[in-house]
């Protein structure tokens, strides 16, 4: 018989956190729920593949190096440069630009609908 978790142990996308950075759920969506990691700002490449913008890290650490990143209006070469929540990142994709106001971070990368929840889009959706 499987003892279940320790006391006190807090999952983010079904792994277990490090409780010194968990607080209370952030967003509760039917049996999903997302954790706001207790992190204050993060790696722009490591947000950008958390919520699911390009498929690796290294895509995101290129996009940025190539200069089609703009943190708050200002364009951004550096990767590791840090993002925190209210900040508006602007970003040059193949076929589009996104406009996408950060709202929270995580520590590892979810689901697609755990990524929907690190942002909130800034430009209306066109057919």
């Amino acid at each position: 018989m499987n003892p279940g978790p320790p006391q006190g142990c807090i999952f983010f996308a079904g792994f277990p956190l490090n409780p010194k950075f968990a607080t209370e759920p952030a967003v509760s969506s039917g049996e999903l729920r997302i954790w706001e990691a207790g992190l204050d700002r993060q790696r722009i490449d490591k947000w950008l593949w958390h919520a699911r913008i390009v498929r690796s890290r290294a895509d995101a650490a290129e996009l940025v190096a190539r200069g089609h990143v703009r943190l708050n209006g200002l364009r951004q070469t550096s990767p590791g440069h840090a993002v925190k929540t209210g900040d508006v990142l602007t970003i040059a994709l193949d076929t589009r630009v996104r406009i996408l106001k950060v709202a929270g971070f995580a520590e590892r990368r979810g689901d697609a609908q755990t990524a929907y929840a690190l942002y909130e889009d800034l430009q209306p959706r066109t057919q």
